[in-house]
Order: structure tokens, then C-alpha cells, then sequence
């Protein structure tokens, strides 16, 4: 009797790379056409130079939050094409519509359209887009939106994107209109100062659906994420608002914007520090039936002890293997949070066995070395 190989249901990940690639990849020649056009050919490259330093500064941020459970990089590359492309479209589409309008009406630009056009349009038109595309993953990423810090990390790649991809045109346009010193005044302004600025606006819709994963359905998260975009369109409005009528920028940046984003490096360190818990947890329910020893649940669930066991398997050549038995065991111990939260539908039954066989295939590995230190104090 011949076998039957079963079908599969098509990886939501292959999907969104596609999509990502056709859809999204359109898009990013159409916004750089547009960019090449607004501010020239050469602005353009000098301006892309440029943006690279925030860039690379918020990214190397996100990296550091995401170590712990990484997101699948094809999502974060449909975060990022999402924010530096689809959510710029959605902008310039309503902008270009928003001044047909106006030109049709008579209106004259004057400092309350401009006023308006910052604090309530901009607001509202951004976040929407940005979040949209949270929304998005959240339904085609579900078994790896498992909670807030995974909102956090999808949320502040688009944002990143789109901050990117504004950068370009604000540095380019500087260039082009105030030549070196007016690009270096702004570059200074976004680049420096406030590189997180978008990043801490659309981080809120992000975090409140990392939240509702463990609790809404697919419909239901539409809910959640209108609430979470509504402080994320007011903090964007009273930033914006703020920028345009205080005097002294300098002094309200240091009153107003610091403390804002030492409570936001408040928020990210409370939220790691919870993946650390439910990491120790569900890890120490499978030592209690045998599948690890204490050990190693507290070498896997500490900063300190990962570390530690990293140089430890380094020094004996197998780090690819640590590395991929620590991924492993911390999505194993998200899968058994989704089957202790009633998420089990959506396959964390499956991924646990699967997780379990590729752990026990690296252990094996690992039992070989000679006896890890004793962890460090915690």
C-alpha cells in the first residue's frame, strides 16, 4: 500500500516573505522614485547616508530587546518594508489628497493649517498606517506574537522603517533648501536627540496587542488595537504640538522628552524581565518531570547564566548548537504558555513535541563537555 504524504497548510512566514518581496518591494521603488524626485538625485544618497546612523542606532537597540526569544527575520523584514514603505504610501496618499482639498477650497497655507496638518493629521494618519501593519502580523505571525515584548519588537521595526524613510526626505529637503548648516541643525534634531521618537509612538498599539494575544481572537485584536492607537495618536500630537510652540526646544527636550524615554527604557526592562519569569516557569515544570535539571533552568532563564553558558560551549566548538538549544528551550517554554493559556488551537501542542526532539537532539550534544561552572549569582 502506497503512503500519502499529508498536506500541508502553506508557513503564514513563506506568505508574508512573498508578499513582502511583490507588494511591499513595489512599494519601496515607488516611495524612492518619489524621494528622488522630491529632494534629487544627489540630496537623495547624502540624505540616505545620513539616515543610516539613527538606523543603526534604533536597530541595534531592538536587537538587544529581541535577544531573548528572537522574532522569525522574515516578519521583521515585513515590519520594516511595512513602516519605510506601505505606511509612508498611506501618508503621502492622504498629504497629496489633504492639499487637492485645499487648493479646490481656496484655503491658504497659514500657520493653523500647518498647526492642524501636524498635531491632528499626521498623528492619526501615521499611527494608523504604522499600526496597520501590526495588525497585520499579529494575525499572520500569531504563534510568534506571544506577548507584549514581541509587540514591542514588531511595533518599533516599522516604526524604524518609517522614521527611515522620513528621515531621507526631512535631511534631503534640509540639504537642498539650507544647505550644510540647516541639514546639520535637523540631523542633530532627529538623528540624535530623538532617533526613538516614532518607535515610542507606535510601540503602544504593539504592547497592548502583545498583550491581548493571550487572550483575543483574530477579530477581537482589531479592538485592542484601536485601543492601543489612541495614546499612541496623542503622545504623536503633543510631541508634534510641543515642537511647534515651545520657545526654548532645548529646555523642553530636556523636561518633556528625557523623562519620557527613561520611562519608556522603564517599560522595556519590566517586560524582559517578565519573559525571564515565564521563561523560569514553564522551563521548571518540565524539570519537575525530568526534561531539564535546575541547573539548567537557571542558566537558561537568566541573562547571566546564557552568558556564561554561551563562552562555556565556545570554548569547546559547539556554540551554533548552545545557541540553537537556547532559542529552542525559550520558545518551548512559550509554546507551554500558549497551551497553559487555552492557546493551544493555534498549534502549540504541535511545536512543543517538535521543540522538544531538535532540544534533546542539541543536548545530547552538549552532555559531551566537560561539567558547565557554577552560574553566577543572580
Amino acid at each position: 500500500m502506497s503512503s500519502v504524504t499529508p498536506l500541508r497548510r502553506t508557513d503564514p512566514v513563506l506568505l508574508l516573505s512573498i508578499f513582502g518581496f511583490l507588494v511591499l518591494g513595489l512599494l519601496t521603488i515607488a516611495v524612492a522614485s518619489y524621494l528622488l524626485f522630491a529632494v534629487g538625485t544627489v540630496a537623495a544618497a547624502v540624505a540616505f547616508v545620513m539616515a543610516l546612523v539613527p538606523l543603526a542606532l534604533v536597530l541595534f537597540t531592538l536587537r538587544w530587546i529581541d535577544q531573548w526569544e528572537p522574532e522569525p527575520r522574515p516578519a521583521l523584514l515585513f515590519a520594516f518594508l511595512w513602516g519605510a514603505a506601505a505606511s509612508i504610501a498611506i501618508a503621502l496618499i492622504f498629504s497629496f489628497l489633504v492639499s487637492m482639498a485645499q487648493a479646490m477650497s481656496g484655503v491658504n497655507e497659514s500657520f493653523a493649517t500647518m498647526f492642524l496638518a501636524a498635531v491632528v493629521q499626521a498623528p492619526i494618519v501615521e499611527e494608523f498606517g504604522k499600526g496597520l501593519g501590526i495588525l497585520l502580523l499579529f494575525w499572520a505571525f500569531r504563534r510568534h506574537f506571544e506577548g507584549p515584548v514581541d509587540g514591542l519588537v514588531y511595533a518599533s521595526t516599522i516604526a524604524v522603517g518609517f522614521a527611515f524613510t522620513e528621515n531621507i526626505q526631512y535631511f534631503g529637503l534640509a540639504l537642498t533648501s539650507d544647505g550644510v548648516a540647516g541639514v546639520s541643525e535637523i540631523f542633530f534634531l532627529r538623528g540624535i536627540l530623538s532617533p526613538f521618537a516614532h518607535v515610542m509612538f507606535t510601540a503602544i498599539p504593539g504592547i497592548v496587542l502583545g498583550f491581548a494575544s493571550h487572550r483575543a481572537s483574530g477579530f477581537g485584536a482589531a479592538g485592542y488595537f484601536l485601543l492601543g492607537l489612541i495614546p499612541a495618536i496623542l503622545l504623536h500630537a503633543f510631541w508634534n504640538g510641543m515642537s511647534l510652540i515651545v520657545t526654548d526646544f532645548y529646555v523642553y527636550y530636556v523636561v518633556v522628552q528625557v523623562p519620557l524615554f527613561l520611562i519608556a527604557i522603564s517599560i522595556v526592562l519590566f517586560l524582559r524581565r517578565q519573559e525571564q519569569r515565564v521563561t523560569a516557569a514553564r522551563l521548571g515544570e518540565y524539570a519537575a518531570v525530568g526534561w531539564f535539571t535546575p541547573a539548567e533552568v537557571r542558566m537558561l532563564s537568566t541573562g547571566a547564566g546564557r552568558s556564561q553558558g554561551r563562552a562555556w560551549a565556545a570554548r569547546h566548538g559547539l556554540g551554533p548548537q548552545f545557541g540553537r538549544f537556547t532559542r529552542n528551550a525559550t520558545r518551548l517554554a512559550f509554546a507551554r504558555q500558549r497551551v497553559v493559556s487555552s492557546r493551544d488551537r493555534i498549534g502549540a501542542q504541535r511545536a512543543e513535541s517538535d521543540l522538544l526532539a531538535e532540544l534533546m537532539a542539541d543536548r545530547r550534544a552538549l552532555s559531551a563537555l566537560p561539567p558547565l561552572p557554577a552560574p553566577m549569582p543572580r
